[in-house]
């Protein structure tokens, strides 16, 4: 959730919540505020404080929202699961499970050490845990011959999700972003990273799954790198890997000595309810003693290394009941049927009046006898995204037509794609991007292709095009949770003292 203001109910017009009410069935609905900034005296019937029509307008989450990772299709009997804390010796017990699961599909070595891991609420607190661990090996190592311990960095590339950048800014670590383009396939090459790294350096994270178009960083070459950098300098520098892929062939797990720990969401393509993700260490060595703790609760003895305690099982529960009921052979195929579909919709798109930006529906050079149109090892890998824009032609040939006008054209007939700007450097260049789920059908993507060429094709006509100018550039009604609750960041300590820090690109997110 995001940082807001509070807003100061007598700054909004009265007259405006005239306007906005509506008559309703549920008379009690009627006498609910529209805008409660306060917290009122008397209280109302649950069904009219239930009633959410304004939440409604964030649309369908389960099948037409394309612009999240995030799983939103949960089976019915999943719902009965919600109301069990994850502290209990049983969900500890099953939480276990979940963790030696996952430690054994990425190849934890089990002969001289014991892999290591716990849930976290999103991939955020995973990084952040992730950070800290090897944070504290690094100063550690630091500490023995004597050698300052201070202005830590991180290497990672501009495509990283927001949550690298705050633990580098929450823990004051130096974040040392790889620059990324279109050359790149938006990722960070191992050859440049390794140019960043020195004594101070506490990780390379390694993205296997670019926000931007799915596309995989390469952990193997990494690695190497960093070996051949260690032989030379003595730099030992681990890697951790955040990652989704689903391709049982590809390299980037434990079984390179170097990735010492590994996050991934279990409620993206690991099938479970939003707020799950997973933290595994190669072993219990990769934890420093100072951030494990002992609790006592509950009659049983726990270690924790999580940010916070209080956590629902539920989550926990039904990536077990997922395990179980679909196996790893059903991951794998649920996983290439989402990679099939993105496939279809990229090749259809790349036909008409756009250039397609990722890159799976490409034979990989590493197939020389030919691409098997149903194996998905058979193309670049990459995960289930298709990035996209309109092509040179169309532009050239209809100059006046805005690409963030297909974002809003298509949510009129029920789809969510967003339209965003690609990276420092690549400012001319505005991205759509579709994420395909379980949930996204090849029935529904070919409505969505048809859906695309529609909207593309009303803006060649004039009256389409003056339509769009007419309704884009409308100020609409005054609506004061929109205009009153975001943040100043002039406001904030230290604003004045906020200038370029000589940081070569901006991902996803900036400090303000």
């Amino acid at each position: 959730m995001p940082l807001l203001r509070h807003i100061q109910p007598d700054t909004i017009p009265h007259e405006r919540n005239v306007l906005e009410q509506s008559w309703t069935r549920d008379e009690d609905a009627a006498s609910a505020p529209k805008y409660t900034f306060t917290f009122s005296f008397h209280g109302i019937s649950f069904k009219a404080a239930y009633q959410h029509d304004e939440a409604a307008l964030d649309g369908e989450p389960t099948r037409v929202d394309l612009a999240f990772f995030v799983h939103t299709c949960v089976p019915d009997d999943g719902v009965r699961l919600t109301w069990l804390p994850g502290e209990y010796p049983a969900a500890t017990i099953i939480h276990n499970r979940c963790v030696s699961v996952l430690a054994h599909l990425w190849k934890a070595p089990t002969a001289d050490t014991t892999a290591v891991g716990t849930a976290t609420a999103g991939s955020s607190e995973a990084v952040m845990l992730a950070g800290l661990a090897l944070m504290k090996r690094w100063q550690d190592r630091q500490k023995r011959p004597g050698k300052d311990q201070c202005h830590p960095n991180i290497v990672f590339s501009a495509n990283a999700q927001v949550a690298l950048e705050k633990f580098a800014g929450y823990w004051d670590v130096e974040a040392r972003m790889i620059p990324v383009n279109r050359v790149t396939s938006c990722v960070m090459k191992p050859e440049d990273a390794i140019q960043c790294i020195d004594e101070k350096t506490i990780e390379v994270m390694v993205i296997v799954g670019s926000t931007y178009n799915g596309a995989f960083e390469d952990v193997g070459r990494m690695s190497s790198l960093q070996n051949d950098l260690q032989e030379r300098t003595g730099l030992d520098i681990p890697i951790h890997g955040s990652s989704r892929p689903a391709y049982p062939n590809y390299k980037w797990t434990f079984d390179l000595p170097r990735v010492m720990s590994i996050n991934a969401s279990g409620h993206r393509f690991g099938l479970v309810y939003l707020g799950l993700s997973w933290l595994i260490f190669r072993g219990e060595s990769c934890l420093h003693k100072d951030l494990v703790f002992e609790l006592h609760y509950l009659g049983s003895t726990e270690y924790s290394y999580t940010l916070d305690f209080s956590k629902p099982a539920a989550p926990v529960l039904a990536q077990m009941v997922n395990f179980l009921n679909v196996g790893y052979d059903g991951c794998t195929k649920i996983a290439f049927e989402d990679l099939r579909n993105a496939r279809m919709l990229a090749r259809a798109l790349e036909r008409t009046y756009f250039t397609v930006l990722s890159d799976i529906h490409l034979p990989s050079q590493d197939e020389p006898d030919g691409v098997d149109e149903e194996d998905s090892q058979s193309y670049v890998k990459g995960l289930p995204v298709v990035s996209f824009r309109l092509n040179d032609e169309y532009r050239e040939k209809y100059p006046y037509v805005k690409q963030a006008w297909l974002q809003a054209s298509l949510r009129t007939k029920g789809w969510v794609v967003p339209n965003y700007n690609a990276l420092k450097g690549e400012e001319g260049i505005e991205m759509l991007r579709v994420v395909l789920r379980e949930s996204m059908t090849e029935d529904l993507v070919e409505r969505l292709v048809v859906d695309i060429l529609q909207c593309a094709e009303l803006f060649m006509a004039s009256d389409g095009a003056q339509m769009m100018i007419a309704s884009m550039g409308s100020s609409g009604v005054h609506q004061p949770d929109m205009e009153h609750s975001p943040l100043r960041s002039a406001n904030f300590a230290g604003s004045e003292d906020n200038e370029e820090d000589g940081v070569s690109q901006a991902g996803y997110s900036r400090q303000c």
